[in-house]
């Protein structure tokens, strides 16, 4: 599938030379800075050098206090306190930051996270039963609950109360909790709406510091939970989530928590610098295979762990679980794909609903978003669970995927979720209805321009602009993340020197050596770009790229990181 290259609309130029004067910086970084709304210097400030201080104080989020008012009454009382959570990246982090703060000072707490095969995405009966049995009396609830209201009004007969923190979008209905604490609430008026389900659960203990005389060192020491969760939900990289990810990725490189640090060693990314890169790709897809596979119960032993021995052992396990998650993901890909080919009219629509009973609930997710690279629309993946069809939705860019269901709701048991991804649950008698429905709903909604993948370009350069000063300062607009990707350029009618060649061991990735008009040269990877050689070997082109440093043998070298290839229109 062709990709539409899209260069940003050029920046205001009085703006770009303010910036660039202000700060001592090119044209072409000080465009990109204003392309981000930054137009002086406290923006400027701001950005670069992210103060954790400049969080907003968290009792404006709607019901905060309520929450911190009854965690003190818990803790007075000596009621034991469950930590619930989902059972992915974000809710697992989640559960390990909450427990862990309390645990410094308090003790009568335990955790819990659904069984995502017996018992499914969020809060479920049979966990207010086991703290029932238990003698809990009060359940944190996190990334989860913001749509519980059956499974509120259970536990409020079985008098446990709920404090929710959660960041989905809201229901009809508001559950009868305790606390509601979720700021895309419509009526919370907290002025960042974007916090990942764990940033939501950080606020709350932000707020009980503040009540408590706690020190923020204390809850800071599990920063670096917060930056996993913004990082693998795939959260905007904007205001306090870029606060949070900044000193998160400070944390995780100076003194990562025990579990962390077990995962970075595992997937060898122990010699560099962690990014949030590592965090999505990494450290996240690991923590995710215990609950895709097994359990996600042994993610939450690790990120709490405080021995290292232990760990190291769970995750040695959890490498594995992930392995054989894997496969499994490769497995269904292939089958999806190999359905969709099969079918002329599926290959015509506008979106991809599959079904087969048979596929494993914890990858379809992945598949979803895999299905997403080679037919680039709305898709929903779904497989059989306790006689129920359910299953994973990922959207295209601009497509607001959470409202196109929610035009389905009647054909559904369950659903939630947000613009860009969302799970469901429908009786299997209904499948073809939501099929046909759905795909309706997203003709009628959807514009030409959403179903073409493209790669936005920050600015067209001259390869003498790649210089090590220029990446030094390119380096500090990290942490990168939706809304403030890592700057891709272009350069147009570049030529191969003659030293391009195919790499690898399967020989699917290109080794380029190129040069532009100026005659400026520079090498790059193409990874599964081996198919591009003979674009590369005889025409002049026109390559987007990121910009990435390579060391080898202690050298480093700077590198274009090629994003797609094209035969210049005219040389």
């Amino acid at each position: 599938m062709k990709n539409k290259w899209i260069i940003k609309t050029k920046a205001d130029l009085n703006k770009v030379e303010y910036i660039s004067t202000l700060l001592n910086i090119d044209t072409i970084l000080s465009t990109l800075l204003v392309h981000r709304g930054i137009e002086n210097f406290e923006q400027a400030k701001t950005f670069f050098r992210p103060n954790i201080n400049d969080l907003h104080d968290p009792f404006l989020m709607k019901d905060i206090d309520l929450g911190v008012n009854r965690i003190e009454k818990a803790i007075k009382n000596n009621e034991k306190i469950l930590i619930y959570g989902d059972y992915d990246v974000d809710g697992t982090t989640s559960v390990a930051l909450v427990y862990l703060f309390l645990s410094n000072f308090y003790n009568n707490i335990d955790f819990y996270v659904p069984d995502r095969y017996k018992e499914g995405y969020g809060i479920s009966l049979k966990g207010i039963d086991y703290a029932s049995e238990n003698n809990i009396s009060l359940i944190i609830a996190l990334d989860c609950g913001i749509k519980a209201v059956d499974e509120i009004k259970y536990a409020n007969k079985k008098n446990i109360d709920f404090i929710i923190c959660d960041h989905h979008t809201q229901g009809n209905i508001i559950p009868e909790a305790i606390a509601v604490i979720d700021p895309k609430q419509k009526n919370c008026n907290y002025p960042y709406k974007e916090l990942s389900g764990c940033g939501v659960g950080y606020k709350l203990l932000q707020a009980y510091s503040i009540k408590n005389n706690i020190p923020n060192s204390v809850l800071n020491k599990y920063i670096d939970l917060v930056l996993v969760s913004i990082a693998s939900d795939i959260v905007p990289i904007t205001g306090e989530n870029r606060i949070l990810a900044f000193w998160g990725l400070k944390k995780i490189n100076a003194n990562p928590l025990i579990g962390l640090k077990s995962l970075i060693d595992i997937s060898q990314a122990s010699d560099k610098e962690i990014s949030i890169s590592d965090c999505v790709f990494k450290i996240g897809p690991r923590i995710n295979a215990a609950g895709r596979i097994k359990s996600a119960r042994s993610a939450i032993e690790l990120l709490i762990s405080e021995n290292k021995e232990l760990a190291n052992e769970i995750a040695e396990t959890i490498n594995q679980l992930n392995t054989e998650r894997k496969e499994l993901d490769k497995k269904i890909t292939e089958e999806a794909l190999e359905i969709i080919i099969s079918d002329d009219k599926l290959i015509k629509q506008k979106t991809t609903v599959l079904y087969k009973n048979d596929w494993h609930k914890g990858v379809i997710g992945i598949v979803a978003s895999r299905l997403i690279e080679t037919y680039h629309r709305p898709t929903i993946v779904l497989t059989e669970s306790k006689g129920m069809l359910t299953g994973s939705a990922r959207s295209v860019y601009g497509f607001d995927l959470y409202n196109a269901i929610d035009s389905c709701n009647e054909l559904l048991e369950s659903f939630g979720g947000h613009m860009y991804a969302a799970g469901l649950t429908l009786k299997l008698e209904n499948f073809e209805k939501f099929k046909t429905k759905f795909e309706k709903v997203v003709s009628e909604t959807i514009t030409p321009e959403q179903l073409i993948p493209k790669i936005n370009i920050d600015a067209s350069i001259d390869f003498n602009i790649i210089t090590p000063k220029f990446y030094r300062i390119l380096k500090q607009f990290a942490p990168f993340g939706p809304e403030n990707m890592s700057p891709v350029f272009m350069s147009k009618n570049v030529k191969d020197t003659g030293y391009s060649k195919i790499v690898g061991a399967t020989k699917e990735h290109l080794k380029l050596d190129v040069k532009d008009v100026n005659n400026d040269r520079i090498s790059g990877i193409g990874f599964s770009f081996a198919d591009y050689y003979p674009i590369v070997s005889k025409s002049n082109f026109d390559i987007c790229y990121a910009i990435s440093e390579n060391e080898y043998m202690g050298l480093s070298k700077l590198q274009l990181m090629v994003k797609d290839i094209k035969v210049s229109e005219t040389e």
